[in-house]
């Protein structure tokens, strides 16, 4: 990446920190007291994101090693690209601003193409790993929780499955034929926007179909492709201790199957209301219901996990903007 690019998402990135420290809804004094009460709570769930963003890493050094090329990403810029990427994702609407970071940094070594692809498909990754944690959390819920399951909760499982099912068919085509050139076909079809859309896809027909082809590549290569996935699940369950040290700071009693329980309806919520900038009020509502259903409410949860989950989100993007201008000579061999 060229050095103004990066000097312009360094200061994109301080202007993010500045900006959310001057909305925090806590004045000093308040947030001191917070800080004070959750005492060796606060740096556990600061330090869960160690291993949380090992894991992600390491599922992005597999998706990008795995393409059609002769580079090597080795694991510490892959926790770079990753702490950073999700840095700018965290200050951007719709988390926009952590693909383009990727792809700019690694199209310098494998060509545009392969880099979009790469980026591309570990969002897919990302998200799919989304998709089997809320699956995998219904059956638990079923089986942990057996006397809430009422014929209401049932029916509501069983809509949510099939619903389920019929996303992950569509992202298995996504990642058999590739997805870009089908995501941009529709456009050529909508009046006016199809006079922007097709000189731009003309242009651009071969570098895209390359993308897909790229995308299309990990699906042949099975182990990659699961090895890839099962890091990104786990990365999911492993930030489920993030909610079950918060909860223990509250003086809630809960295993951790329960924090899982919390992560995946919170984060379920999140992602529906994705748009919002670190998913502002979205987590805290999502936690609310899924405490109150599980019967683990406690006096002031929302503002406790609003406080913590700020102050972690804060640190990791201010470690994430910084290492934007460390560490980037031969990020890949």
């Amino acid at each position: 990446m060229k050095p103004l690019y990066r000097n312009l998402f360094l200061l994109f990135g301080i202007a993010a920190i500045i900006f959310m420290a001057c909305t925090f809804d806590l004045d000093f004094e308040q947030l001191r007291h917070n800080i004070r009460r959750a005492g060796l709570y606060l740096p556990a769930v600061i330090g869960v994101w160690v291993f949380v963003y090992a894991f992600n890493a390491r599922a992005f050094q597999l998706i990008v090693n795995s393409g059609t090329h002769d580079r090597h990403l080795p694991f510490r810029h892959a926790y770079k690209l990753t702490v950073s990427g999700f840095a700018f994702s965290y200050t951007t609407p719709f988390g926009f601003g952590g693909g383009p970071y990727r792809v700019m940094e690694l199209s310098a070594y494998i060509g545009v193409p392969r880099a979009m692809s790469s980026v591309v498909l570990y969002s897919m990754m990302h998200i799919l790993s989304h998709i089997c944690l809320w699956s995998s959390s219904v059956v638990l819920f079923a089986i942990v929780y057996t006397e809430k399951m009422t014929p209401f909760l049932w029916t509501l499982f069983a809509l949510f499955g099939v619903l389920l099912w019929v996303v992950l068919v569509v992202f298995n085509l996504c990642y058999k034929h590739g997805v870009i050139v089908k995501l941009f076909q529709p456009l050529l079809h909508i009046p006016y926007v199809r006079r922007i859309a097709l000189p731009f896809y003309e242009k651009n027909r071969e570098a895209m179909q390359q993308v897909d082809d790229n995308i299309a590549y990990l699906h042949s290569r099975p182990r990659a492709f699961f090895a890839s996935l099962f890091y990104e699940y786990i990365a999911r369950v492993v930030n489920a201790l993030e909610y079950y040290f918060i909860l223990l700071s509250l003086g809630v009693q809960l295993t951790f199957w329960d924090a899982v329980l919390v992560l995946a309806f919170s984060s379920l919520v999140g992602n529906i209301l994705f748009f919002l900038p670190m998913q502002l009020g979205a987590r805290e509502g999502g936690l609310s219901l899924i405490v109150k259903l599980l019967g683990l409410s406690a006096p002031g949860i929302g503002i406790f996990t609003s406080l913590y989950t700020r102050i972690r989100e804060l640190f990791w993007i201010f470690v994430g903007v910084s290492l934007v201008k460390i560490g980037n000579k031969h990020i890949m061999h």
